[in-house]
């Protein structure tokens, strides 16, 4: 690939210095069924604001990809000084098919509206030289691109991990762990880079999720509930840490933002006791690290009649935590809660000790709540994205195709919708903006230029 001559502006040696960079013109997409990349302006000077302005259509092969988490190969973390790769630039999208276990590498330099694929690692490639298979999440850091897996590669079993691509060629170095310790199943990971941790959570096994939720896997406790902790520079594991089987599926991690803090958010999506999802805190004291739960979200009770089949024993709509996000500023903590409909915003300036800033409601198996343009909204918020200011949140309301059909048999036309966060906390919906993808389903979000869960600092203030 051509290398890049200076330092991009889009990399910020602090979380300050990106909040105050001028705001995102436009937002990448990633669509399934069929999939594809779409590029939609969100500039609300634009005459084409809320539209949909370029679309990339990925080759058609035997094998659907399912496109679903995606990320930039390089960001902040470039400047960082351990490591530092000034020349390397925000240029390329790193574009899983988690299915497919195909990767895609887009360039959005030469045309940002009119993407293109410059490079295809195929699945035998990516199997025989990594050990793993359906590639998930997407980190650009100092040493490298670093990719989490959920499966081992042949099989729809574990292990899961992380493998890592070179900077500039995208060629898959191999696997990241030299001792991955009790480290079994894989989904998110992310680092506190000034002091060497890489912390990862747990999904499940493949053939657990991927033809849709096997439910009795999850009421025999099946799923992961443990967060694992690596040291980054010798890539061995140092610490297991267990929330306890009750809690099911600890997906999303946000670590703080600013450099010198050792604490963070995962999401966990369901208690198999009383079905809420919760939210806790990893931090470390005396030399170890511990996790505390500080949110909980409650199950709403339903008719059976009024659910779908897979809720129907349950009586009940759990709020199924599946993403959340933290600004930049490490004040504001959000969970989209896919089941019951809503986007939650908290507090967390004190991250052991949330307040409750706000609650929108959007779709949800039971409420159903419509944009307020009137347009249907269905399934419910899911993936979500903040401005590097803090002040825009985007949402996409499809989770994973097979779940999908299970939750939202109706069927869910795919949207990308923004809400305004005010200063001080609470949320307004953009009435004039809705996207909507027509059949395809739409899951992550990207913003142009980075955004609050892409890149990671060196530097403090």
């Amino acid at each position: 690939m051509t290398k890049f001559l200076g330092t991009d502006p889009t990399f910020y040696p602090s979380a300050q210095a990106a909040m105050e960079a001028p705001p995102e013109r436009l937002a990448y997409v990633a669509l399934v069924k069929p999939d594809g990349l779409a590029v939609v302006d969100v500039d609300p000077e634009s005459p084409s604001y809320s539209r949909v302005v370029g679309h990339l259509a990925m080759p058609a092969s035997a094998e659907e990809d399912e496109l679903h988490h995606f990320g930039w190969n390089a960001c902040s973390s470039a400047l960082c000084p351990m490591a530092p790769h000034p020349h390397l630039e925000r240029r390329y999208l790193i574009v899983p098919g988690l299915r497919s276990s195909r990767i895609y590498i887009v360039d959005t330099k030469a045309d940002p509206r009119n993407l293109k694929i410059v490079k295809t690692i195929e699945p035998e490639e990516l199997m025989r030289r990594t050990g793993y298979s359906r590639p998930h999440t997407i980190h650009c850091g100092p040493a490298g691109i670093y990719v989490s897996a959920l499966g081992a590669a042949g099989s729809d079993e574990g292990p899961g991990g992380i493998f890592m691509l070179e900077h500039e060629t995208f060629q898959p170095l191999g696997r990241f762990e030299v001792d991955r310790g009790s480290q079994y199943l894989g989904y998110d990971f992310w680092w506190h880079i000034l002091h060497d941790v890489v912390v990862t959570s747990e999904w499940g096994i493949p053939r657990h999720f991927e033809n849709g939720l096997d439910v009795n896997a999850l009421v025999a406790k099946q799923f992961g509930h443990k967060l694992h902790f690596f040291d980054a520079r010798s890539r061995k594991h140092i610490q297991e840490v267990d929330l306890g089987d009750d809690y099911q599926m600890t997906l999303e991690l946000r670590p703080a933002h600013d450099p010198t803090k050792l604490y963070g958010f995962v999401g966990v999506v369901t208690n198999v006791t009383n079905l809420a999802s919760s939210i806790w805190v990893w931090y470390r004291e005396n030399g170890s690290f511990k996790v505390k739960k500080v949110i909980e979200i409650a199950a709403q009770p339903a008719a059976a009649a009024d659910l779908p089949a897979i809720l129907q024993p349950f009586g009940a709509v759990p709020p199924l935590v599946t993403d959340i996000g933290l600004s930049l500023d490490d004040r504001f903590l959000y969970a989209s809660c896919w089941g019951t409909g809503e986007l939650h915003q908290y507090d967390v300036s004190d991250p052991f000790a949330p307040k409750l800033t706000a609650v929108v409601q959007l779709g949800g198996v039971i409420s159903r709540t419509p944009h307020p343009s009137g347009e249907r909204i269905g399934g419910g918020p899911q993936m979500l994205e903040i401005s590097r200011d803090g002040r825009r949140v985007y949402v996409t309301n499809s989770l994973y195709s097979s779940w999908d059909d299970q939750f939202y048999p109706e069927g869910i036309p795919g949207a990308l919708i923004k809400l305004d966060a005010h200063p001080n906390g609470g949320l307004t919906i953009d009435p004039r903006f809705h996207v909507s993808f027509g059949d395809a389903r739409s899951h992550q979000v990207r913003l142009e230029g980075g955004d609050s869960s892409t890149d990671s600092f060196c530097f403090p203030g």
